[in-house]
Protein backbone atom coordinates (compact mmCIF):
# COMPACT_ATOMS: atom_id res chain seq x y z
CA UNK A 1 0.00 0.00 0.00
CA UNK A 2 1.48 3.75 -0.98
CA UNK A 3 1.61 5.96 1.90
CA UNK A 4 -1.08 8.76 0.70
CA UNK A 5 -3.66 5.51 0.78
CA UNK A 6 -2.15 4.54 4.40
CA UNK A 7 -2.21 8.57 5.14
CA UNK A 8 -6.13 8.38 4.13
CA UNK A 9 -6.72 5.24 5.87
CA UNK A 10 -5.09 6.73 9.15
CA UNK A 11 -7.63 9.85 8.73
CA UNK A 12 -10.94 7.72 9.03
CA UNK A 13 -9.78 6.18 11.56
CA UNK A 14 -8.46 8.47 13.62
CA UNK A 15 -11.87 10.01 13.10
CA UNK A 16 -14.13 7.62 13.98
CA UNK A 17 -12.06 7.11 17.38
CA UNK A 18 -12.29 10.31 17.92
CA UNK A 19 -16.22 10.44 18.01
CA UNK A 20 -16.27 6.94 19.59
CA UNK A 21 -13.95 8.38 22.54
CA UNK A 22 -16.28 11.82 22.58
CA UNK A 23 -19.97 10.21 22.37
CA UNK A 24 -19.44 7.77 24.56
CA UNK A 25 -17.63 10.28 27.06
CA UNK A 26 -14.41 8.44 27.68
CA UNK A 27 -12.66 11.45 27.77
CA UNK A 28 -14.14 11.62 31.30
CA UNK A 29 -12.21 8.89 32.36
CA UNK A 30 -8.93 10.14 34.33
CA UNK A 31 -6.34 7.88 32.38
CA UNK A 32 -8.25 8.04 28.97
CA UNK A 33 -7.60 11.88 29.52
CA UNK A 34 -4.09 11.71 30.75
CA UNK A 35 -2.52 9.14 28.92
CA UNK A 36 -4.68 8.64 25.76
CA UNK A 37 -6.01 11.65 24.40
CA UNK A 38 -3.29 14.14 26.29
CA UNK A 39 -1.14 11.15 26.56
CA UNK A 40 -0.51 9.21 23.43
CA UNK A 41 -2.18 11.22 20.68
CA UNK A 42 -1.00 14.81 21.95
CA UNK A 43 2.76 13.67 22.00
CA UNK A 44 2.88 11.44 18.82
CA UNK A 45 0.88 14.32 17.37
CA UNK A 46 3.25 17.34 18.47
CA UNK A 47 6.12 15.59 17.97
CA UNK A 48 5.30 14.96 14.04
CA UNK A 49 4.38 18.45 13.51
CA UNK A 50 7.21 20.15 15.03
CA UNK A 51 9.66 17.80 12.86
CA UNK A 52 7.81 19.31 9.98
CA UNK A 53 7.99 22.63 11.14
CA UNK A 54 12.11 21.66 11.89
CA UNK A 55 12.18 20.97 8.18
CA UNK A 56 10.99 24.43 6.93
CA UNK A 57 13.38 26.76 7.55
CA UNK A 58 16.18 24.68 5.58
CA UNK A 59 14.20 23.53 3.11
CA UNK A 60 12.62 26.99 1.92
CA UNK A 61 16.44 28.11 2.46
CA UNK A 62 18.38 25.17 0.52
CA UNK A 63 15.82 24.74 -2.15
CA UNK A 64 15.03 28.44 -2.96
CA UNK A 65 18.88 29.29 -3.41
CA UNK A 66 19.25 26.39 -5.94
CA UNK A 67 16.16 26.61 -7.54
CA UNK A 68 17.31 30.46 -8.55
CA UNK A 69 20.40 28.92 -9.75
CA UNK A 70 18.69 26.74 -12.07
CA UNK A 71 16.79 29.52 -13.66
CA UNK A 72 19.80 30.89 -14.53
CA UNK A 73 17.85 34.10 -16.00
CA UNK A 74 17.44 37.28 -13.88
CA UNK A 75 14.93 38.07 -16.29
CA UNK A 76 12.91 34.62 -15.79
CA UNK A 77 12.81 34.52 -12.03
CA UNK A 78 11.25 37.98 -12.32
CA UNK A 79 8.04 36.52 -14.52
CA UNK A 80 7.65 33.81 -12.34
CA UNK A 81 7.79 35.86 -9.51
CA UNK A 82 5.25 38.60 -11.11
CA UNK A 83 2.98 35.37 -12.15
CA UNK A 84 3.26 33.90 -9.12
CA UNK A 85 2.16 37.20 -7.02
CA UNK A 86 -0.52 38.07 -9.58
CA UNK A 87 -2.08 34.58 -9.48
CA UNK A 88 -2.13 34.52 -6.06
CA UNK A 89 -3.92 37.86 -5.14
CA UNK A 90 -6.52 37.33 -7.64
CA UNK A 91 -7.18 33.87 -6.38
CA UNK A 92 -7.90 35.16 -3.15
CA UNK A 93 -10.00 38.32 -4.69
CA UNK A 94 -11.82 35.16 -6.28
CA UNK A 95 -12.20 33.01 -3.09
CA UNK A 96 -13.33 35.78 -1.02
CA UNK A 97 -15.62 37.08 -3.53
CA UNK A 98 -17.58 33.65 -4.01
CA UNK A 99 -17.51 33.86 0.21
CA UNK A 100 -19.37 36.86 0.16
CA UNK A 101 -21.77 35.49 -2.41
CA UNK A 102 -22.53 32.37 -0.73
CA UNK A 103 -23.21 33.98 2.68
CA UNK A 104 -25.26 36.55 1.43
CA UNK A 105 -27.17 34.07 -0.73
CA UNK A 106 -27.73 31.42 2.09
CA UNK A 107 -28.47 34.72 4.63
CA UNK A 108 -25.99 32.83 7.06
CA UNK A 109 -26.73 34.76 10.32
CA UNK A 110 -30.23 35.81 9.68
CA UNK A 111 -32.62 34.87 12.17
CA UNK A 112 -30.07 32.80 14.53
CA UNK A 113 -30.42 32.89 18.20
CA UNK A 114 -27.00 32.96 19.51
CA UNK A 115 -26.39 35.23 21.92
CA UNK A 116 -24.12 38.30 21.91
CA UNK A 117 -23.01 38.23 25.23
CA UNK A 118 -21.12 34.55 24.18
CA UNK A 119 -18.43 37.18 22.63
CA UNK A 120 -17.51 38.74 25.67
CA UNK A 121 -14.35 36.22 27.02
CA UNK A 122 -12.72 36.35 23.51
CA UNK A 123 -9.59 38.98 23.70
CA UNK A 124 -8.89 40.39 20.37
CA UNK A 125 -4.97 40.65 19.84
CA UNK A 126 -3.73 43.12 17.59
CA UNK A 127 -2.93 42.27 13.84
CA UNK A 128 0.00 43.10 12.18
CA UNK A 129 -0.75 46.20 9.91
CA UNK A 130 0.25 46.34 5.87
CA UNK A 131 2.99 48.76 6.49
CA UNK A 132 4.29 46.53 8.97
CA UNK A 133 4.16 43.55 6.44
CA UNK A 134 5.95 45.43 4.17
CA UNK A 135 8.62 46.68 6.74
CA UNK A 136 9.33 42.96 7.57
CA UNK A 137 10.07 41.54 4.28
CA UNK A 138 14.19 43.05 4.52
CA UNK A 139 15.83 41.45 7.89
CA UNK A 140 17.58 43.60 10.08
CA UNK A 141 19.15 40.39 10.92
CA UNK A 142 18.41 37.56 8.57
CA UNK A 143 20.17 35.36 11.62
CA UNK A 144 17.05 36.40 13.58
CA UNK A 145 15.14 35.81 10.28
CA UNK A 146 15.50 32.22 10.26
CA UNK A 147 15.62 31.33 14.24
CA UNK A 148 12.04 33.02 14.08
CA UNK A 149 10.69 31.63 11.26
CA UNK A 150 10.14 34.79 9.43
CA UNK A 151 8.78 33.19 5.98
CA UNK A 152 8.76 36.49 4.12
CA UNK A 153 12.12 38.13 5.65
CA UNK A 154 13.66 34.45 4.93
CA UNK A 155 12.48 34.15 1.35
CA UNK A 156 13.71 37.74 0.34
CA UNK A 157 17.26 36.73 2.29
CA UNK A 158 16.89 33.35 -0.10
CA UNK A 159 16.06 35.22 -3.27
CA UNK A 160 18.74 37.97 -2.66
CA UNK A 161 21.67 35.26 -1.72
CA UNK A 162 20.50 33.57 -4.56
CA UNK A 163 21.04 35.82 -6.86
CA UNK A 164 24.02 37.37 -5.65
CA UNK A 165 25.35 33.90 -5.86
CA UNK A 166 23.99 33.85 -9.30
CA UNK A 167 26.40 36.62 -10.75
CA UNK A 168 29.63 34.77 -9.47
CA UNK A 169 28.32 31.44 -10.22
CA UNK A 170 31.52 30.99 -11.97
CA UNK A 171 33.71 31.85 -9.23
CA UNK A 172 31.80 29.23 -7.05
CA UNK A 173 30.95 26.60 -8.20
CA UNK A 174 32.07 24.76 -4.71
CA UNK A 175 29.56 26.68 -2.86
CA UNK A 176 26.81 26.01 -5.14
CA UNK A 177 27.76 22.00 -5.30
CA UNK A 178 27.54 22.13 -1.57
CA UNK A 179 24.29 23.87 -1.18
CA UNK A 180 22.68 21.62 -3.84
CA UNK A 181 23.83 18.66 -1.61
CA UNK A 182 22.11 20.02 1.34
CA UNK A 183 19.09 20.40 -0.57
CA UNK A 184 19.40 17.35 -1.45
CA UNK A 185 20.01 15.83 2.15
CA UNK A 186 17.16 18.12 3.73
CA UNK A 187 14.44 16.55 1.33
CA UNK A 188 15.80 13.27 2.20
CA UNK A 189 14.52 14.23 5.78
CA UNK A 190 11.40 14.90 4.91
CA UNK A 191 11.01 11.86 3.09
CA UNK A 192 12.02 9.83 6.22
CA UNK A 193 9.52 12.01 8.29
CA UNK A 194 6.94 10.90 6.14
CA UNK A 195 7.01 7.75 6.74
CA UNK A 196 5.72 8.17 10.37
CA UNK A 197 3.06 10.50 8.54
CA UNK A 198 -0.11 7.25 8.86
CA UNK A 199 0.22 7.23 12.80
CA UNK A 200 0.56 11.17 13.12
CA UNK A 201 -2.78 11.72 11.19
CA UNK A 202 -4.55 9.10 13.04
CA UNK A 203 -3.36 10.91 16.49
CA UNK A 204 -3.79 14.45 15.41
CA UNK A 205 -7.22 13.39 14.16
CA UNK A 206 -8.19 11.52 17.11
CA UNK A 207 -7.45 14.16 19.48
CA UNK A 208 -9.32 17.00 17.63
CA UNK A 209 -12.46 15.19 16.87
CA UNK A 210 -12.23 13.63 21.07
CA UNK A 211 -12.30 16.80 22.37
CA UNK A 212 -14.75 18.98 19.92
CA UNK A 213 -16.95 16.14 18.64
CA UNK A 214 -20.08 16.66 16.63
CA UNK A 215 -21.61 18.71 19.23
CA UNK A 216 -19.55 21.61 18.46
CA UNK A 217 -21.43 23.15 15.37
CA UNK A 218 -24.70 23.15 17.26
CA UNK A 219 -26.07 26.49 17.03
CA UNK A 220 -23.09 27.76 14.06
CA UNK A 221 -24.47 25.02 12.24
CA UNK A 222 -25.69 27.48 8.96
CA UNK A 223 -22.39 29.64 9.62
CA UNK A 224 -20.31 25.96 9.38
CA UNK A 225 -21.93 24.28 6.68
CA UNK A 226 -21.89 27.59 4.29
CA UNK A 227 -18.32 28.30 5.11
CA UNK A 228 -17.80 24.57 4.41
CA UNK A 229 -19.35 24.52 1.15
CA UNK A 230 -17.71 27.72 -0.16
CA UNK A 231 -14.83 26.39 0.47
CA UNK A 232 -15.21 23.00 -1.07
CA UNK A 233 -16.89 24.98 -4.19
CA UNK A 234 -13.40 27.15 -4.54
CA UNK A 235 -11.16 24.12 -4.34
CA UNK A 236 -13.26 21.92 -6.46
CA UNK A 237 -14.73 24.19 -8.98
CA UNK A 238 -12.94 27.25 -9.15
CA UNK A 239 -9.42 26.21 -8.58
CA UNK A 240 -9.97 23.24 -11.13
CA UNK A 241 -11.32 25.97 -13.80
CA UNK A 242 -8.15 27.26 -13.68
CA UNK A 243 -6.07 24.86 -14.00
CA UNK A 244 -8.17 23.76 -16.92
CA UNK A 245 -8.49 27.01 -18.16
CA UNK A 246 -4.35 27.96 -18.13
CA UNK A 247 -2.85 24.77 -18.38
CA UNK A 248 -5.18 21.91 -20.37
CA UNK A 249 -4.45 19.84 -17.66
CA UNK A 250 -6.52 17.01 -16.27
CA UNK A 251 -7.88 18.47 -12.71
CA UNK A 252 -8.59 14.66 -11.48
CA UNK A 253 -5.22 13.73 -11.59
CA UNK A 254 -3.78 16.84 -10.17
CA UNK A 255 -6.21 16.33 -7.13
CA UNK A 256 -5.26 12.38 -7.15
CA UNK A 257 -1.51 13.26 -6.60
CA UNK A 258 -1.76 16.85 -4.34
CA UNK A 259 -4.29 14.19 -2.19
CA UNK A 260 -1.54 13.83 0.22
CA UNK A 261 -0.38 17.18 0.81
CA UNK A 262 -4.21 18.40 1.26
CA UNK A 263 -4.32 15.53 4.22
CA UNK A 264 -1.25 16.80 5.78
CA UNK A 265 -2.81 20.78 5.52
CA UNK A 266 -6.11 18.93 7.31
CA UNK A 267 -4.19 17.27 9.88
CA UNK A 268 -1.64 20.83 11.21
CA UNK A 269 -4.14 23.30 10.26
CA UNK A 270 -0.64 24.81 9.17
CA UNK A 271 0.09 25.73 5.37
CA UNK A 272 3.67 26.81 6.98
CA UNK A 273 4.30 22.94 8.17
CA UNK A 274 2.81 21.70 5.11
CA UNK A 275 5.63 22.90 3.13
CA UNK A 276 7.86 20.30 2.63
CA UNK A 277 4.80 18.06 1.81
CA UNK A 278 3.80 20.42 -0.49
CA UNK A 279 7.33 20.98 -2.28
CA UNK A 280 7.72 17.76 -2.82
CA UNK A 281 4.30 16.82 -4.32
CA UNK A 282 4.40 19.82 -6.54
CA UNK A 283 7.83 18.48 -7.60
CA UNK A 284 7.82 14.57 -7.95
CA UNK A 285 4.21 14.02 -8.36
CA UNK A 286 2.95 17.05 -10.25
CA UNK A 287 6.15 17.46 -12.30
CA UNK A 288 6.39 21.28 -11.90
CA UNK A 289 10.38 22.10 -11.69
CA UNK A 290 12.65 22.67 -8.92
CA UNK A 291 13.34 26.55 -10.34
CA UNK A 292 9.76 27.01 -10.04
CA UNK A 293 8.31 25.02 -6.96
CA UNK A 294 11.05 25.94 -4.93
CA UNK A 295 10.11 30.26 -5.39
CA UNK A 296 5.95 29.45 -5.70
CA UNK A 297 5.46 26.77 -2.83
CA UNK A 298 6.87 28.95 0.29
CA UNK A 299 6.16 32.26 -1.44
CA UNK A 300 2.13 30.96 -1.72
CA UNK A 301 2.36 29.38 1.64
CA UNK A 302 2.88 32.93 2.83
CA UNK A 303 0.59 35.20 0.72
CA UNK A 304 -1.79 32.28 -0.49
CA UNK A 305 -4.60 32.39 1.72
CA UNK A 306 -7.57 32.03 0.04
CA UNK A 307 -9.52 29.63 2.71
CA UNK A 308 -8.62 32.34 5.53
CA UNK A 309 -10.19 34.94 3.52
CA UNK A 310 -13.18 33.33 2.49
CA UNK A 311 -13.32 32.42 6.84
CA UNK A 312 -12.86 36.33 6.86
CA UNK A 313 -15.51 36.56 4.22
CA UNK A 314 -18.23 34.27 5.57
CA UNK A 315 -17.57 36.09 9.32
CA UNK A 316 -17.69 39.19 8.87
CA UNK A 317 -21.48 38.76 6.80
CA UNK A 318 -22.15 36.46 9.70
CA UNK A 319 -21.30 38.80 12.67
CA UNK A 320 -22.92 41.92 10.55
CA UNK A 321 -26.55 39.91 10.30
CA UNK A 322 -26.03 39.19 14.15
CA UNK A 323 -25.81 43.44 14.94
CA UNK A 324 -28.20 43.88 12.01
CA UNK A 325 -25.82 46.00 10.16
CA UNK A 326 -26.54 46.08 6.60
CA UNK A 327 -22.97 45.82 4.86
CA UNK A 328 -24.10 46.98 1.08
CA UNK A 329 -21.69 47.43 -1.75
CA UNK A 330 -19.40 49.40 -0.44
CA UNK A 331 -18.91 47.29 2.77
CA UNK A 332 -18.65 44.06 0.66
CA UNK A 333 -16.27 45.89 -1.45
CA UNK A 334 -14.13 47.30 1.65
CA UNK A 335 -13.75 43.51 3.02
CA UNK A 336 -12.87 42.02 -0.21
CA UNK A 337 -9.88 44.43 -0.44
CA UNK A 338 -9.44 43.75 2.94
CA UNK A 339 -8.94 40.45 3.65
CA UNK A 340 -6.83 40.72 0.21
CA UNK A 341 -4.55 42.77 1.79
CA UNK A 342 -4.86 40.78 5.26
CA UNK A 343 -4.11 37.82 3.60
CA UNK A 344 -0.75 38.86 2.61
CA UNK A 345 0.37 39.99 6.05
CA UNK A 346 -1.07 36.30 7.70
CA UNK A 347 1.05 33.54 9.23
CA UNK A 348 1.04 30.19 7.68
CA UNK A 349 0.27 28.98 11.11
CA UNK A 350 -2.85 27.69 13.03
CA UNK A 351 -5.94 29.80 13.45
CA UNK A 352 -3.66 32.90 12.25
CA UNK A 353 -6.93 33.85 10.43
CA UNK A 354 -8.91 34.44 13.55
CA UNK A 355 -6.04 37.17 14.41
CA UNK A 356 -6.50 38.92 11.28
CA UNK A 357 -10.03 38.57 11.23
CA UNK A 358 -9.74 41.94 13.59
CA UNK A 359 -8.83 44.26 10.71
CA UNK A 360 -11.53 43.00 8.65
CA UNK A 361 -13.84 43.58 11.60
CA UNK A 362 -12.47 47.46 12.30
CA UNK A 363 -12.76 48.14 8.39
CA UNK A 364 -16.47 47.77 8.50
CA UNK A 365 -17.69 48.73 12.04
CA UNK A 366 -17.94 45.18 13.96
CA UNK A 367 -16.68 44.81 17.24
CA UNK A 368 -13.81 42.44 17.64
CA UNK A 369 -14.98 40.58 20.42
CA UNK A 370 -17.67 39.64 18.06
CA UNK A 371 -15.41 36.88 17.27
CA UNK A 372 -15.64 34.94 20.22
CA UNK A 373 -19.14 33.54 18.67
CA UNK A 374 -17.16 31.72 16.10
CA UNK A 375 -14.01 30.42 17.84
CA UNK A 376 -15.86 27.35 19.18
CA UNK A 377 -15.85 25.99 15.68
CA UNK A 378 -12.80 27.66 14.15
CA UNK A 379 -10.47 24.54 14.95
CA UNK A 380 -12.68 22.54 12.56
CA UNK A 381 -12.97 24.96 9.40
CA UNK A 382 -9.28 26.20 10.11
CA UNK A 383 -8.26 22.78 8.72
CA UNK A 384 -10.47 22.78 5.86
CA UNK A 385 -9.31 25.96 4.85
CA UNK A 386 -5.60 24.97 5.27
CA UNK A 387 -6.22 22.31 2.98
CA UNK A 388 -7.40 25.17 0.31
CA UNK A 389 -5.08 27.42 1.26
CA UNK A 390 -2.47 24.16 0.00
CA UNK A 391 -4.21 23.35 -3.23
CA UNK A 392 -3.70 27.07 -4.22
CA UNK A 393 -0.05 26.72 -3.86
CA UNK A 394 -0.02 23.34 -5.98
CA UNK A 395 -2.86 24.76 -8.72
CA UNK A 396 -0.52 28.33 -9.16
CA UNK A 397 2.54 26.28 -9.36
CA UNK A 398 1.91 24.15 -11.88
CA UNK A 399 -0.02 27.05 -13.65
CA UNK A 400 3.16 28.88 -13.63
CA UNK A 401 5.17 26.03 -14.17
CA UNK A 402 3.18 25.42 -17.49
CA UNK A 403 3.37 28.87 -18.67
CA UNK A 404 7.29 29.01 -18.70
CA UNK A 405 7.76 25.10 -19.95
CA UNK A 406 9.08 24.02 -16.78
CA UNK A 407 6.37 21.10 -16.21
CA UNK A 408 7.33 17.76 -16.91
CA UNK A 409 3.89 16.90 -18.29
CA UNK A 410 4.85 12.89 -18.53
CA UNK A 411 5.48 12.82 -14.91
CA UNK A 412 2.18 14.69 -14.16
CA UNK A 413 0.37 12.11 -16.38
CA UNK A 414 1.71 9.34 -14.60
CA UNK A 415 0.09 7.82 -11.92
CA UNK A 416 2.90 5.82 -10.13
CA UNK A 417 5.14 9.34 -10.87
CA UNK A 418 6.99 10.10 -7.14
CA UNK A 419 4.85 7.71 -5.30
CA UNK A 420 6.62 7.03 -2.03
CA UNK A 421 6.57 3.69 -0.33
CA UNK A 422 8.21 2.55 2.60
CA UNK A 423 11.48 0.93 0.32
CA UNK A 424 12.35 4.66 -0.47
CA UNK A 425 12.83 5.19 3.17
CA UNK A 426 15.61 5.19 5.42
CA UNK A 427 18.94 3.11 5.57
CA UNK A 428 19.12 -0.19 3.65
CA UNK A 429 21.53 -3.20 4.14
CA UNK A 430 23.27 -5.97 2.07
CA UNK A 431 23.58 -9.37 2.74
CA UNK A 432 26.33 -9.24 4.84
CA UNK A 433 25.08 -6.15 6.76
CA UNK A 434 26.97 -3.33 5.06
CA UNK A 435 25.32 -0.39 3.88
CA UNK A 436 24.31 -0.18 0.48
CA UNK A 437 22.40 3.11 -1.60
CA UNK A 438 18.77 3.56 -1.22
Amino acid sequence: MNLANKILIALLLGIGIGLIINILNLGAIAWVDQYIINGVFHVVGKLFVNALKMLVVPLVLFSLIPGIIGIGDIRLLGRIGTKSFALYIATTAIAITTAIIFAVGFKVGVGSSISIEAASDFEAKEPRTFADTLISIIPPNPIQALAQGDMLAIIFFSIFFGIALLSVAKRAPELIKVIDQINATVMQMVTMVMWFAPYAVFCLLAKVIAELGPDIIGSLAKYFFVLIAALLFHMLVTQMLLLKLFTGLSPAKFLKKIRTAQIFAFSTASSGATIPITLKAVQDRLGVNKSVASFSVPFGATINMDGTAMMQGVATVFIASLYGIELGLGGYATIILTAVLASIGTAAVPSVGTVMLVMVFDQVGLPAEAIGLIIGVDRVLDMVRTSVNVTGDAVVSTIVAKSESRLDVDIYNDPDAGMLDEGDVGIHLDETGNIKPS
